[in-house]
């Protein structure tokens, strides 16, 4: 009888505990942090090891008026793991870091979009990919590759991969 009675509880417990999960901001519908990565830019990256890598799908929005901040996949499957990071930065911001420094980590998406290997995908308004392509171009980027290739989970090392068009010295 006691045994049912945990039995009661414990499921009681549960299902109460599940409808509180249901007023959870990204099953309310409720905006969350989550939301709004939808600008979706495809590109490679030039790997630490200095072999191309990718292409890597980005899923970005802006989280200021100077930053834009994208998660990068290796597909667009519905299950493929978060592999980076990549946060587009307003020049004026990035071009404070020394020279050596902006050089190890940044590179410089007008660049970067000169070489045709970047792709604005899902938008068919050409106007608004060229928009889109000129907002990133007065940026910089900085990627924190987080899970790399091989590796069976992400194990705690990040690299820093470059742009295919990276170049030293940093352009003005």
């Amino acid at each position: 009888m006691k045994r049912s009675i945990r039995s009661v509880v414990f499921v009681g417990a549960l299902s109460f505990l599940a409808m509180g999960c249901m007023t959870t901001p990204a099953i309310s519908g409720s905006p969350g942090p989550a939301q709004g990565y939808d600008i979706h830019v495809q590109a490679p990256h030039m790997m630490p090891d200095g072999t191309p890598g990718g292409p890597f799908h980005h899923y970005c929005k802006g989280i200021n008026d100077k930053i834009l901040q994208c998660l990068l996949f290796e597909s667009t499957e519905a299950n493929a793991p978060l592999v980076a990071i990549e946060y587009f930065v307003a020049k004026d911001l990035s071009r404070k870091l020394p020279l050596i420094q902006w050089h190890r980590f940044f590179h410089d998406h007008k660049v970067e979009i000169a070489t045709g290997r970047v792709q604005i995908l899902d938008i068919d308004d050409p106007e608004k990919v060229k928009a889109i392509a000129e907002a990133a171009g007065k940026t910089d980027g900085v990627i924190y590759h987080l899970w790399q290739k091989g590796q069976e989970f992400p194990d705690g090392t990040v690299t820093f991969p470059q742009s295919l068009g990276h170049s030293f010295p940093r352009p003005e």
